[in-house]
């Protein structure tokens, strides 16, 4: 297993005051930031698939015409 060798001294006061704030050690407060941010994140990068629901059904409920890339662009791929 790798380890990490963090130099930054700023890294190591706010792992401490974690720690101590959680009545836990260093090394467990940062692992468990890092597993609550890395959560978020991916969390953050997943569909909104109910969000995509509500617009199809809002778009699929007008009767306005729809622009192709026909409309928008020329023979040459430029804009018209």
């Amino acid at each position: 297993m790798a380890t990490m060798n963090i130099k930054d001294p700023r890294v190591h006061q706010l792992a401490h005051e974690l720690a101590a704030l959680k009545g836990s050690s260093a090394t467990r407060a940062v692992r468990e930031a890092l597993e609550r941010e890395l959560e978020r994140e991916r969390q953050s990068h997943e569909p909104d698939w109910a969000g995509l629901r509500r617009l199809q059904e809002r778009v699929s409920g007008t009767s306005h015409l729809w622009l192709t890339d026909d409309d928008i662009y020329d023979e040459h791929g430029l804009p018209r």
